[in-house]
């Protein structure tokens, strides 16, 4: 497990014993941990946060039996990597591009994926001209030894705040007469994206959310910027909000149906810059956002996307916006929940609702399902408590 103060703890799961503690940076700089880390064959794989803090992003992976660290990725190129040239002067050094979620991992093809982070500081990009590598983007590392084998950077320059930390979801489809080994990303940034597993290479890309500041992606799925959408010192309004077109909670695939679930958001926010100093272990971001006009008057839903397309086929809405993530099963089931306190079924073909029922409190992250002696259960927690749902016999 992580903890906040940026260490990895192994437990022993029978006893509760602590078998291995290990630092894997300093809080008093800024970073710290706040995810699950991901087994991958005997290492356990694992990102930082902190990106707000002017930290150096990075991912490891540590030996799970004695905790050593067997490779180290950094997030940003360092000056000895032609990609350093993407941060302007020693930029990279308080960069940000944090690890904040948990990756994915495909083992025929022994490649770890992971997002990253936006760059710091957040909102002033004057200090750090250039694409700025490799934040916001999707990395491709080689499970053994942590080398890159692709990255695809979502929001190039990013001054909005909208991190690539969703999680990859990966999937085999048939597109264009063959199958392709693609990785499904809806991100922050109000865009959908279909992208090939092996190679990185961009296959589909198209607004799931209300998006103003890109006119669209060209060939390679570099968006297209409108001009005068950078924050501004009295305020420029932008859709997506800081909060972008979704964020962290899981999305969901389902095989049977072959469509991609998300929560989406359609808003506004009005985006400022401002000058900030860079101080080790205090908050640097260059700037603010505040939300426009009533939350009434935007838009929350459950929506279902065509991967192949991008094209969303069915939302279910759901106001306020909801924080849970998505779940769908061989039943052509969609499960999710709201910030008001119901759990819900949906049809994973049509969007309708067939089922909910009030558990008291938020429902927060992603419901789980599992099976017991051939039994299914739902699990979701709600507040402090865990509910579990399952068939009458």
């Amino acid at each position: 497990m992580s903890t906040l103060d940026a260490h990895l703890v192994a437990i022993d799961a029978r006893s509760g014993n602590v078998m291995w503690d290990k630092e894997v940076a300093d809080y008093r700089a800024g970073y710290s941990k706040t995810a699950a880390p991901l087994v991958v064959k005997d290492k356990i794989v694992t990102g930082i946060a902190g990106g707000e803090y002017g930290i150096r992003g990075f991912l490891d992976s540590y030996d799970a039996a004695t905790g050593e660290l067997e490779w180290r990725t950094y997030t940003i190129p360092g000056p000895d990597h032609p990609d350093n040239q993407t941060w302007a002067g020693d930029s990279w050094r308080t960069g940000g591009s944090p690890t904040w979620i948990t990756g994915a991992y495909d083992p025929d093809l022994n490649l770890v994926y992971w997002g990253t982070g936006n760059p710091g500081p957040d909102w002033n990009g004057d200090v750090r001209m250039g694409d700025n590598l490799y934040a916001d983007s999707a990395l491709a590392l080689n499970g053994d030894t942590g080398d890159m084998e692709w990255y695809f950077q979502f929001t190039p320059h990013d001054v909005h705040d909208w991190d690539a930390i969703q999680v990859p979801i990966l999937a085999d489809l048939e597109m264009d007469g063959g199958i392709r080994k693609v990785m499904m990303w809806a991100n922050r940034n109000a865009f959908y994206y279909t992208l090939d597993r092996e190679t990185g290479e961009f296959l589909v890309g198209k607004p799931f959310a209300t998006q103003t500041w890109a006119a669209g992606l060209d060939s390679t799925g570099r968006p297209v910027r409108i001009p005068d959408t950078f924050p501004s010192v009295e305020g420029t309004v932008v859709s997506p909000p800081v909060g972008g077109g979704t964020n962290w909670f899981s999305p969901s695939f389902s095989p049977r149906t072959e469509l991609f679930y998300v929560q989406a958001w359609d808003s506004e926010a009005s985006y400022f810059i401002r000058d900030d100093q860079y101080v080790e272990g205090e908050i640097f971001l260059g700037g603010g956002s505040q939300g426009v006009g009533p939350i009434e008057e935007s838009t929350s839903a459950i929506r279902a996307i065509d991967p192949r397309t991008g094209d969303v086929t069915w939302e279910y809405r759901i106001q306020p916006r909801s924080t849970a993530g998505v779940l769908s099963t061989a039943g052509d089931l969609v499960f999710s929940g709201s910030i008001d306190g119901y759990f819900f079924a949906l049809d994973a073909v049509s969007g309708q609702e067939l089922w909910h029922i009030a558990v008291g409190r938020q429902v927060h992250a992603a419901p789980l399902s599992y099976a017991v002696d051939g039994k299914q259960f739902v699990t979701i927690a709600a507040g402090n408590v865990v509910y579990t749902f399952g068939l009458p016999e």
